[in-house]
């Protein structure tokens, strides 16, 4: 069987030495839609490297890649690509990103869980610089038909979104090439570009990343609740409900509770394909 549970997560951790820039975060920041209006002064926040600022997401690609296809080829391992669908990412900030940076990243397979008819794997990857931890970030990948082989289902949390109307929506449209530009940060799998293999895959065409949509949601939370100030974002998890497919439009509902809340409730949705699910059970823990 490709995958050998035990032995993926007994492997040793792999640790390398990754840094970034301004270009890089301007990259990412684009890659998720930000500088429109361009001369707007929220935007260029994310756009101009004298008022430069990172959003938190970035440490799903700080260093070229969160390593998610690397890591799928590790000790007791072996993916079909074509098999792999991001099912959920969370990210825990110890501190605000720099916007130009080098830091020891550490990753490891933290857990296999058996799902019946897939597996999934949570990579887990720390980063820390010479003043101590920057990040976690766990990305669970769904690998279809690796399941079955009678292992921990794992945990399977749903949070049950506020009955009331949302605080705030707001619509934000996924530009045609956008997954081409998004996948210069470092996520290459072809399913995102290549028309042939996304068919293979099952996809009418190729999809859009879903840590694109879940960038572009964390952005839309900064701008929208917290004053555009990406330092108050602690830690940001979400379930990936369903694809994006390049041209549509998401709409995203948030719910931000009571003054004192620390948290903010996100669902978001694919407005052109009747507000299909694309991101659920998705939190934001704010200062």
């Amino acid at each position: 069987m490709p995958i050998d549970a035990a032995k993926a997560v007994a492997a040793e951790p792999r640790s390398a030495r990754i840094s970034w820039g301004h270009k890089d975060v301007q990259l990412y920041h684009l890659g998720l839609g930000a500088g429109v209006p361009a001369t707007d002064p929220d935007e260029l926040r994310y756009t101009l490297e004298s008022k430069l600022h990172v959003l938190p997401s970035f440490a799903t690609v700080a260093g070229s890649g969160l390593g998610v296809v690397s890591g799928l080829f590790g000790p007791g391992l072996d993916v079909d690509l074509a098999a792999v669908l991001h099912g959920g990412q969370s990210i825990r900030l110890h501190r605000p990103i720099p916007v130009e940076g080098s830091a020891v990243s550490t990753s490891k397979v933290a857990a296999v869980y058996d799902k019946g008819k897939a597996a999934i794997l949570v990579l887990r990857t720390e980063a820390a610089d010479d003043e101590g931890p920057l990040w976690t970030s766990d990305a669970q990948i769904f690998v279809r038909g690796e399941g079955g082989f009678g292992g921990d289902r794992g945990p399977s949390p749903r949070i049950e979104l506020p009955s009331r109307e949302p605080d705030k929506t707001v619509e934000k449209t996924v530009r045609e090439d956008q997954a081409l530009l998004y996948r210069l940060s470092g996520d290459w799998n072809p399913l995102h570009a290549d028309p042939e293999f996304a068919a293979r895959a099952g996809f009418q065409r190729p999809i859009l990343h879903g840590l694109c949509s879940y960038g572009m949601t964390l952005k839309a939370v900064v701008d929208t609740l917290l004053g555009g100030d990406v330092s108050r974002v602690r830690s940001y998890a979400t379930r990936f409900a369903g694809v994006v497919f390049p041209g549509e439009t998401l709409r995203i509902r948030m719910w931000s509770g009571s003054p004192e809340s620390d948290h903010v409730q996100v669902a978001v949705s694919a407005v052109e394909r009747d507000d299909a699910p694309v991101l659920a059970d998705t939190v934001v823990e704010r200062a």
